[in-house]
């Protein structure tokens, strides 16, 4: 018997440099004990020798196995080494073992393998960063506790997200930090060393008692991937014991207006991209509860980031000016942007505007999402490619796509066009009036769409 010692639970290029050796020593898998240094050693275990030295010679093994290893090595299932070996010895004399799909080793690894990673992107889901202090020394916090070894894979998504924030995650097994340039880790630590609530987590509760719809809960499935991490469980918890008590009692839902306000509230309070330090205020959207066109711009400018409003500069005054020309009543029209804060390089005196990133974008799009679902609009205007890549999903051409309706999963058809500060960019004369007068054809586009939408009804 074979005793292999790996540095940490973690340890794949320990374990395949060990298990090469083997698999060349042509030691069978039931031959091989594996542990984890420090790990406490059983007492009735057979008698081990070391690792043998590594003879000369070389074999292949599919990449995708490399691939799958790299994950279910992540796993907690304590014999996963020893899982590893043995499909590893078997793949030597069956290069295409990996394609048979019934067979038990194979489907077990890549059961690991998908464990692990929907245990990574829960992790993305859930962390729910707690600021700890006060700007220009605040530092950021999460608690979470992951079924798998997965600290180490998921924090280099955190350090991309929130590039400009300090942070820390801590969990039982390993704590992550970032301090703006550096990943590092540490030993993880108990529950009970972890901070307590802060002036963020009311506001993470409020968003989440909100949105959730207790109607069809699971709640085995929501107590195991859900309450026992992020701050807003509390939260979660009583409508579901009231949706589980009460389920046949009518409840009154809240007004439109009532969900914009209490959105507008929250968004106030985000944190969920950089943005918000630089920035003078949130700039939510505003306009009619229940307006038939919704137009989406990019994000506040300097002179909406001073006034909390939306296209309230230039840009708005261009904007309001082509929908007169349009026959489009502004007053009519809920206006908002696709990112809500002011993205900006200083110059002196001066606020240079930046185009927002494409991670600035999709933290932004839940409010734009719960925008669209309290006003329920006929027809969404994407005003600029930033808009579009936020009201479609993706990045989007507008000189190709603009004019043409697009159908919204959400339900209401979808527009796009220039954002207004592009004409006001333009340093040719008859270029602005030519780009302008487009502009005004594609709102009449959008008119006419809700004229014909209203005639159907």
């Amino acid at each position: 018997m074979h005793l292999v010692t790996l540095d940490n639970k973690i340890d794949f290029d320990g374990w395949r440099k060990a298990a090469r050796s083997l698999v060349l020593n042509d030691v069978c898998p039931a031959d091989v004990t594996w542990k984890v240094r420090g790990a406490e050693t059983d007492l009735f275990a057979a008698e081990t020798s070391p690792l043998p030295d590594t003879p000369a010679g070389t074999f292949n093994v599919p990449a995708k196995f490399v691939e799958l290893s790299r994950s279910a090595i992540l796993h907690r299932d304590p014999e996963r080494f020893a899982i590893l070996y043995r499909l590893l010895w078997r793949l030597r004399s069956n290069h295409d073992l990996l394609n048979v799909a019934t067979d038990p080793d194979v489907l077990l690894v890549s059961s690991m393998a998908r464990a692990v990673h929907r245990d990574e992107h829960k992790m993305q889901a859930l962390v729910r960063f707690r600021e700890i202090g006060r700007d220009p020394k605040s530092h950021f916090v999460a608690w979470f506790e992951p079924e798998h070894h997965i600290v180490e894979l998921a924090a280099p998504f955190f350090a991309s997200r929130f590039a400009d924030m300090p942070w820390s995650i801590l969990t039982p097994d390993l704590c992550a930090h970032w301090d703006g340039h550096v990943l590092s880790f540490t030993p993880g630590i108990n529950k009970t060393e972890a901070p307590t609530e802060d002036r963020l987590e009311e506001t993470w509760r409020r968003h989440y008692a909100s949105i959730f719809n207790p109607a069809r809960p699971t709640l085995k499935a929501m107590e195991k991937e859900t309450w026992r991490n992020p701050p807003e469980a509390s939260s979660i918890k009583p409508p579901v014991t009231d949706a589980t008590e009460e389920f046949s009692m009518p409840r009154k839902s809240a007004t439109a207006a009532e969900t914009i306000e209490a959105f507008r509230e929250e968004a106030s309070r985000c944190r969920a991209c950089p943005l918000w330090r630089n920035a003078t205020q949130t700039v939510f959207g505003e306009g009619p509860k229940h307006a038939r066109i919704m137009l989406v711009g990019e994000q506040p400018g300097d002179k909406e980031d001073l006034a909390g409003k939306p296209f309230v500069g230039p840009a708005g005054q261009m904007l309001d000016r082509a929908m007169e020309d349009a026959g489009i009543d502004r007053s009519k029209v809920y206006v908002t942007n696709a990112v809500k804060h002011f993205k900006f390089v200083p110059r002196g005196k001066i606020r240079l505007h930046q185009k927002p990133s494409t991670p600035e974008i999709r933290a932004c799009r839940p409010w734009y999402e719960r925008e669209l679902a309290a006003i329920k609009p006929d027809l969404v205007v994407a005003l600029g490619a930033t808009a579009a890549q936020s009201v479609l999903g993706k990045i989007t051409p507008i000189n190709k796509n603009r004019g043409r309706p697009f159908d919204l999963p959400e339900g209401p058809k979808a527009l796009v066009t220039v954002h207004p500060s592009y004409l006001l960019r333009l340093p040719d004369e008859d270029a602005k009036v030519r780009e302008y007068e487009r502009f005004v054809e594609d709102l009449k586009i959008a008119a006419e769409l809700l004229k014909k939408s209203a005639r159907a009804a």
